[in-house]
């Protein structure tokens, strides 16, 4: 069996072919998988969201389906439904397009809350239920939403309980001139999708998921993560902390973090590295700072500085003999 790290790198080499100069933001959708979490990617349109699913899916070979939220979209088009049969005088499931392993569900704010809440249940506990009965969703089970967030007219902003469901939040941005340029060439004749080939088994990701639940996390990190969301509940410019669900979603995303990284423990780096992605979209900014123009994860970044990193010791001033003062390290 591959070690996480050889998958991880196959993986990232395979969809790198068609996402130029987007490393990072793919292995944070890398994380989600080995996680068994979803993703939120808010972004303009234009930038690669739907290409990055799709090549995401064909790497692993993943059945994938999208759906295209709009206002008139209806929880069963969703989850599907159930019909007559004629012949079997009894009722047959017909699934709607969430029964897929990885599912794209593109401008997921466009749709009607009713419609967005059909996707809770999926994203949650990897089911749906449809007439009373409860239907198993294939594994893995992905969700890649996106979202634009600049054009606000006729979207409908993801509820609380919904947005807490996504482990990872993430933005593609703009590429690089270079980048850009290589997209050119790339894309001279035919879009590298095309022939974008399978690297990795589901198999092969199914055993990296179990392996990441054995990465050792520290009793002092696990204090670490705990600090930090518990600072999310008690900051000034925010107005509703990040849950225990965030606590969870920091301490499995850092496991798989360091699991890509190649190790099999986690270290306070990870934390930081996931901390933004994993915690900005779960808390609630005050109105009083939004008017600010403070956003979320300037507020995340401000706590990861404030918050004492486990084993480090503060630097107390201490008088000189002099009558100045100097610097040494405390206890």
């Amino acid at each position: 069996m591959e070690s996480i790290q050889q998958i991880s790198a196959r993986v990232v080499g395979n969809v790198e072919r068609v996402i130029v100069g987007k490393s990072r933001e793919v292995h944070l959708v890398l994380v989600a998988l080995l996680c068994r979490g979803h993703v939120l990617i808010e972004d303009v349109p234009g930038v690669g969201k739907t290409v990055l699913a799709k090549s995401i899916a064909r790497s692993i070979g993943c059945t994938f389906k999208r759906i295209q939220f709009t206002p008139d979209l209806l929880p069963s088009d969703v989850t599907g439904v159930s019909i007559f049969n004629q012949q079997l005088a009894s009722f047959e499931y017909r699934p709607g397009p969430v029964v897929a392993q990885i599912v794209l569900a593109d401008e997921i704010n466009r749709a009607t809350p009713k419609t967005q809440s059909a996707l809770l249940e999926a994203m949650e506990e990897s089911q749906i239920t449809v007439d009373g009965v409860t239907h198993q969703l294939p594994t893995p089970f992905v969700v890649l939403a996106t979202e634009n967030p600049i054009e606000y007219e006729g979207t409908f902003p993801l509820p609380e309980a919904q947005l807490d469901r996504f482990l990872v939040r993430l933005s593609l941005g703009y590429p690089g001139r270079n980048s850009e340029l290589e997209i050119l060439d790339r894309q001279q004749r035919a879009h590298p999708l095309e022939s974008l080939e399978q690297v990795v088994a589901v198999e092969d990701l199914a055993e990296a998921q179990r392996q990441v639940k054995e990465i050792h996390v520290d009793p002092l990190i696990k204090e670490y993560i705990v600090d930090l969301v518990d600072a999310t509940r008690r900051h000034d410019d925010i107005y509703l902390g990040a849950s225990p669900r965030g606590s969870l979603a920091l301490y499995n995303a850092a496991r798989a973090w360091a699991a890509i990284q190649g190790r099999d423990f986690v270290i306070p780096d990870d934390v930081k590295d996931l901390a933004e992605p994993a915690l900005a979209h779960r808390v609630i900014v005050s109105p009083a700072a939004r008017m600010k123009g403070i956003d979320s994860r300037v507020i995340i970044r401000e706590i990861l500085t404030s918050v004492a990193v486990p084993g480090a010791r503060r630097a107390v001033a201490q008088p000189e003999p002099s009558g100045g003062w100097r610097s040494r390290r405390g206890n």
